[in-house]
């Protein structure tokens, strides 16, 4: 039978699904009533069916198969292809087409495909299945279950919103999701007993609409609903919550209260939730420090320690110790302190034992992983607590912080954090340093010269850093050599070893140091400063204005930086920028009084008086010392006319100067052009007691008397004569002194000194050959006639906006930028 057997025609051996869609004729069934053969083969016994019976056919016990022609070809025919049990499981047709032995839909033999059709045996050509028949849109039951699927969506959109920081949104989504579970809880109890209500949606919603009150601070409205879920018994795990009501109470600091529900909470957690009940004792513990209950937050976090020690409440058991005194207490917990494992080992796991490639690219690839930051975080979190507790019990566990701080560091040598033992020692020098015990520091860090280089390192950049600020150059430079060799890519040995060339005056070396600093450490703010400042010095603006305005990106509130942004501006002549730049910075510094008074000094420069006065005056109110302030504001209200005012100022540089003539003659000066005429004659009568040899002085007296019709005139005539005289032979005494020889004197008028504006009461003139004065007339020793340009007292205008040019001899001297008498 083999030679009927014909394999499926196809070009490509490989091609598994060749010839399936070929048609054979031999297949063809739509014909059969037609096919003589066939119907003769029916007619015959050959062809007949088998009786029908009742019973089916058991896959155990199948019905004989036929193999014959006929029996065969009748097994293929319509009727028993309908029935699974009966079709044949192999035959022959006729001439000589071997039948496949079975018939499946799935592979493709139908009419369909017999006819030529694609191969398609997921009937994908039939398309889309039929929707599946919807339940009526109108029925309670979908519509609870649509407003209950409502619900969960809204509570979604709140964790959302309350994720992305939208704390409002959030919470009106949690407020309509309330609503709407109320509105389901209503029809649902109308159609089914109360045992079908979701309890788990209702926790939820009440839960989230709590969390969302607290994160709008709503602190009273969270509780109530905290309280809502507590008190229903329903929810079998809402004790837990009193945890979160707890939390509450503490940031509103009711103290009292949060430990009382902290405490209810941890009676309801068992004790499989181990973890959860030692956060609620750490909260307990911290409760009690805020009250000041030192004994009863000790028992907790000693509970804590024996239980599943950390660092955090090792910490706080040591600050309570230390808080009641108990020294012995302190090193005991200390000592439980650093026994705390931290379970992370850094040298085992990035160090490569081979030299193979995949292995360091892998060792190189998790250096800086997730997974390390958070070891490296953990590591630093340990050595903080550790350094802080040292310096905290260092003075009260021995008699000394020196004695204390060694017991700290031999604790901690005999501990698994030995490597923190060395930067104990260097906190040690620095706390030193904050005591301004600088000798011990020294002393200290000095010991570090021989150990290994990144302490070495550390050591000299300390020891550097002393030297400099001690002005010993020298020693600065060495300890800064030692450090840069013991640590070529130390960012703080290379700026130290800058600043000790930048004191030398080698702006261009230091600057190559600065730079090398950066390229190890690009956040090396202190290098990058000082670069600043080295290109400031080699006149280098736009260099040093770049470095300065990156440092402002990296600190944007650093005072120093936007001062120094300020003056490059100033230096480049650019007023405008400065300003800007300077208002910032006394956004930063408002009560600065040399910024204010700079501000006020370049808005006087661009002719803006108003702001000028303003900042002058807030640079006075802040440091009412400042001479050159003081000065500006005398002269702003002499310029507008205000002479009263300004004797405030004057008076005020008298007292901080009062060695000096000058601000106590203005002060008179004020009185006088104020028309004080008593006032002033009061104030020059005690500059001459104070003054006796003061020229100026003298002349206003002999005028302000000559005026008033007194009868002192007289007598300060005579002085003023002789004081003229006396300070012409001293004149003449430094000039011959100078000169080298009396005769090299030359003739003529004596320079008096004599107040811009003023005529001199007496001109003094030598003699030829000799050196005595003579006076050369008596009427021009004194004239006392004048008229005041100022008017009487009502008619004299408040303001100014130039001065007068009709002035005459008395009153009329104008002050200069230094507002004092030529």
């Amino acid at each position: 039978m083999m030679q009927n057997v014909h394999p499926a025609p196809g070009n490509n051996e490989d091609d598994l699904y060749s010839g399936y869609n070929d048609y054979n004729p031999m297949f063809d069934t739509e014909d059969l009533e037609n096919d003589v053969a066939f119907q003769q083969a029916a007619r015959t016994s050959h062809g007949r069916r088998p009786p029908v019976t009742a019973k089916i056919p058991s896959i155990s016990s199948p019905r004989p198969l036929a193999t014959g022609f006929g029996a065969g070809f009748c097994s293929a025919s319509k009727a028993s292809l309908t029935s699974s049990m009966g079709r044949p499981m192999s035959g022959t047709l006729q001439d000589g087409v071997s039948r496949p032995m079975t018939a499946v839909q799935a592979a493709g033999y139908t009419k369909a495909s017999v006819r030529g059709s694609s191969f398609d045996p997921l009937g994908q050509a039939k398309g889309p299945a039929s929707p599946l028949e919807k339940k009526a849109s109108d029925s309670l039951e979908e519509k609870m279950r649509q407003l209950e699927k409502k619900v969960n969506d809204l509570v979604e959109e709140s964790c959302v919103a309350n994720s992305c920081g939208d704390f409002k949104l959030a919470l009106d989504k949690a407020k309509e999701a309330g609503r709407q579970e109320r509105e389901l809880l209503r029809q649902r109890e109308q159609i089914a007993p109360p045992e079908s209500i979701n309890l788990d949606l209702t926790y939820t919603v009440l839960l989230n609409l709590a969390s969302q009150y607290v994160a709008n601070e709503m602190y009273a409205e969270a509780l109530t609903t905290y309280q809502v879920i507590v008190k229903n018994k329903m929810f079998s795990n809402g004790g837990i919550l009193k945890v979160n009501m707890g939390n509450i109470y503490l940031k509103q600091r009711n103290y009292s209260k949060a430990i009382k529900f902290y405490r209810m909470a941890l009676d309801q957690i068992t004790s499989s939730h181990k973890q959860m009940r030692i956060k609620i004792m750490e909260n307990i513990g911290v409760a009690f420090i805020k009250t000041g209950q030192y004994v009863d937050a000790i028992s907790s976090f000693e509970e804590i320690m024996s239980i599943s020690p950390n660092l955090k409440a090792g910490f706080n058991l040591i600050l309570c110790y230390f808080a009641i005194g108990n020294g012995e207490q302190m090193k005991k917990a200390f000592k439980n302190l650093i026994e705390v494992p931290l379970e992370v080992n850094f040298e085992e796991k990035y160090i490569s034992l081979n030299e193979d490639v995949h292995t360091n690219l892998l060792i190189e690839a998790i250096k800086n992983d997730s997974l390390s930051q958070i070891e490296r975080e953990r590591k630093s979190l340990a050595e903080e607590y550790i350094m802080t507790a040292a310096k905290l019990i260092a003075p009260a566990i021995e008699t000394s912080f020196a004695v204390g701080y060694d017991w700290c560091v031999d604790a901690v040598k005999a501990s698994h954090y030995v490597e923190l033992a060395n930067d104990l020692e260097i906190n040690k020098a620095t706390t030193y340093l904050r005591q301004q015990n600088f000798n011990q520091a020294l002393e200290t860090l000095k010991m570090f010269e021989k150990k290994d280089s990144r302490v070495k390192s550390t050591a000299a950049t300390n020891l550097s850093f002393l030297y400099y600020l001690g002005n010993e150059l020298e020693q600065a430079t060495n300890y800064a050599d030692l450090a840069v060799s013991s640590d070529r890519y130390n960012p703080a040995a290379l700026t130290n070893k800058g600043n000790t060339v930048f004191a030398n005056g080698d702006y261009e070396k230091a600057a190559e140091f600065y730079k090398e600093a950066l390229r190890n450490d690009s956040l090396c703010t202190e290098a990058l400063y000082n670069l600043g400042l080295a290109y400031k010095k080699l006149n280098r603006t736009d260099e040093a204005l770049d470095c300065f305005l990156k440092l402002h990106a990296i600190l944007p509130n650093s005072a120093q930086v936007l001062y120094q942004i300020a003056s490059i501006y100033q230096i480049m002549e650019d007023p405008s920028q400065a300003i800007e730049w300077l208002l910032q910075l006394i956004s930063v510094v408002p009560t600065d009084p040399h910024v204010l008074s700079k501000l006020g000094n370049l808005y006087d420069t661009e002719g803006d008086k108003s702001q000028a006065f303003h900042y002058y005056f807030e640079s006075y109110r802040y440091f009412p010392s400042n001479i050159e302030v003081i000065e500006w504001l005398g002269a702003y209200y002499i310029d507008t006319q205000f002479c009263e005012k300004a004797i405030e100022y004057f008076e005020r540089a008298a007292l901080i100067l009062p060695t000096q003539v000058k601000w106590q003659l203005m002060v008179a000066s004020c009185y006088r052009r104020s028309g004080n005429y008593q006032k002033a004659l009061e104030k020059y009568k005690i500059i001459h007691r104070k003054f006796p040899e003061n020229v100026e002085c003298l002349r206003f007296l002999v005028r302000l008397c000559t005026d008033m019709g007194l009868k002192e005139v007289q007598e300060y005539i005579t002085k003023l004569k002789k004081a003229e005289k006396l300070k012409e032979i001293r004149e003449q005494r430094i000039k011959s002194g100078r000169d080298g020889s009396a005769r090299s004197r030359k003739e003529g008028s004596v320079d008096t000194g004599v107040t811009k504006g003023e005529r001199p009461s007496t001109k003094l003139k030598t003699l030829p050959g000799t050196s005595e004065p003579y006076e050369s007339s008596s009427s021009k020793e004194i004239d006392a006639s004048y008229a005041d340009p100022l008017g009487p007292q009502p008619e004299r205008p408040r303001t100014a906006a130039r001065k007068r040019t009709d002035e005459d001899d008395f009153a009329d001297e104008e002050l200069g930028e230094d507002l004092l008498p030529e």
